[in-house]
């Protein structure tokens, strides 16, 4: 009797890929872990919008590139707007108060 009370308290998912007990919360570590990286992210985009233009080896034939193709950074800053606001749903969702469905 008491194991048909533990395999009630386990979900499962995609046939029996992925496995929880009902009533978990998502890890602190992994809450925190989503701002990290979304901030990285956006970082990213916004630091090499154009290309790495300050190295020493390729840098000349970057900032060449650039001024041949003349890249748009307003395109990019829409696109960076557009990660930091899916970063941002990601995160409330992550800091949502669970519920069971």
């Amino acid at each position: 009797m008491a194991e048909n009370e533990k395999t009630s308290e386990i979900k499962d998912y995609a046939d029996g890929w992925i496995t929880e007990r009902k009533g978990t919360d998502l890890p602190t570590f992994l809450k925190y872990a989503y701002i990290v990286i979304v901030l990285g992210c956006v970082s990213y985009c916004i630091r090499f919008m154009n290309g790495v233009v300050n190295d020493t080896d390729r840098g000349r034939l970057v900032a060449e590139m650039n001024r041949q193709t003349q890249g748009s950074d307003a395109f990019m800053y829409i696109v960076v707007l557009l990660a930091l606001i899916c970063g941002v749903a990601i995160v409330s969702f992550a800091f949502r108060k669970y519920h069971e469905d």
